[in-house]
């Protein structure tokens, strides 16, 4: 709830459009120039095929009819280009991106054009916005989403993680992806912004979007929320427990949508928040779990083959399973070595909890621990630190319980044994 700031500019008035005048050839050569070159376009080759744009989006929708418009002017026929830009913004009259395009256009038939925006009456810092957006968009359609390889984080999701959420902030684009009978299967991918001041976030009000591995905590409806959040609002698990740990503070952070006037904001527009459109957000929001759905923010998503990550999945699962023999056999010793020296649970370091353990374990006879349903998610811009969930069912000769668990298990000096640094229930 902390993204209240940069409103304003989101609801600014319309970009006026240029009147339409005669037909100019030059004006039209100068028009895809200048608007492909804000795009970091060239011309006219190096958009995918429109075949390829159509089939690789995962819905049809503006951005598909405002991509294809950006194909034409690509290869010079403008009066299509400006066609399609039309039929976009009757249906979408708030996609002021659009409406700048169509502002270039019709400007274009009575002069030459220099730059994207060159209608006139708009301010520098709208028309960087503008053209920052214009940049992502086209990035995602000059770089397909890679079909035989994963985001690195995706481990292993639990049965009940039906889909999981991946944010990549730097590209501005946030990827959806189904748990398939175990296996992590891209489904789709939306345009989002994020914080003003980039990625990171240390404190409150810094205006960065957190870096981690997160979980969906509510589902705010549009009447619970001001129209600044559009239709609907998904709260997040920040500052999570790693966080906490490095002193990072703050609150609010959501997965939002846009105010009714605004069909998107700039790539950097909001105040630390994940915003999507309105209807990319009921398309997503569609799948959200509260407790369950992981949300991992990275500044920029790595991709790994399935069978790499199986590897180190593997691997964890042995070190889980070795940790469970441990602590059900009852030698103490073997089951703290599980523990790395900067462990911590509640206010307790390593000592004071392992010397609590020693206690509670001299009065039992005997211990049985089941775990089941493990997930397991490698944090964004590291390769030792994996968040690891499962449901964990105990029982001894004086307790019995079941709780889902958390733990964080890391690598010791980034080449020694997983070590486990933090455990709690989830």
């Amino acid at each position: 709830m902390a993204d209240t700031t940069g409103a304003a500019r989101a609801m600014k008035p319309s970009i006026p459009l240029a009147s339409l005048k005669l037909n100019c050839i030059t004006g039209r050569t100068a028009a895809s120039t200048a608007i492909l070159a804000a795009c970091c376009l060239a011309i006219p080759g190096v958009l995918a095929s429109e075949n390829s744009i159509v089939t690789e989006l995962s819905m049809a929708g503006p951005e598909t009819a405002l991509v294809k418009s950006l194909q034409e002017i690509a290869e010079r026929r403008m009066d299509s280009a400006l066609s399609g830009i039309e039929q976009l913004l009757k249906t979408n009259p708030n996609f002021r991106l659009a409406q700048l395009i169509k502002g270039d256009l019709l400007l274009a038939r009575a002069r030459p054009i220099n730059d994207m925006g060159d209608t006139g009456g708009v301010s520098q810092q709208d028309l960087a916005d503008l053209r920052e957006e214009a940049r992502a968009r086209m990035q995602r359609h000059q770089e397909s989403v890679p079909r035989n390889v994963t985001p690195k984080y995706l481990l292993q999701m639990q049965p009940e993680q039906k889909y999981a959420i991946i944010a990549d902030t730097r590209k501005s684009r946030l990827y959806m992806y189904q748990n398939v009978r175990g296996e992590a299967r891209y489904l789709a991918d939306y345009y989002i912004s994020s914080g003003k001041n980039g990625s990171q976030k240390l404190k409150e009000g810094d205006k960065k979007t957190p870096v981690g591995v997160y979980f969906i905590t509510a589902n705010l409806p549009r009447e619970k929320l001001t129209d600044f959040y559009g239709s609907g609002a998904f709260p997040i698990n920040y500052p999570n427990e790693w966080d906490r740990r490095h002193g990072r503070n703050g609150y609010g952070i959501w997965l939002h949508g846009t105010p009714s006037n605004t069909y998107s904001r700039p790539p950097r527009a909001s105040d630390g928040c994940v915003v999507l459109s309105n209807q990319d957000l009921d398309r997503v929001g569609a799948t959200l779990q509260v407790g369950i759905t992981p949300v991992i923010i990275s500044e920029e998503v790595e991709w790994v083959k399935p069978d790499d990550a199986a590897v180190l999945r593997n691997k964890l699962m042995q070190h889980l399973e070795s940790w469970r023999r441990d602590w059900e056999s009852g030698d103490t010793d073997a089951y703290i070595r599980h523990y790395g020296r900067d462990f911590s649970s509640g206010n307790q370091g390593l000592a004071e909890w392992a010397e609590h353990k020693r206690q509670v374990n001299a009065a039992k006879s005997w211990i049985k621990v089941g775990i089941s349903n493990v997930g397991m998610f490698l944090y964004p811009g590291r390769n030792d630190l994996v968040v690891v969930n499962f449901d964990q069912e105990y029982s001894s000769n004086n307790l019995s319980n079941k709780i889902k668990k958390r733990q964080y298990w890391m690598k010791e000096n980034n080449k020694g044994p997983w070590r486990i640094i933090y455990e709690s229930a989830a």
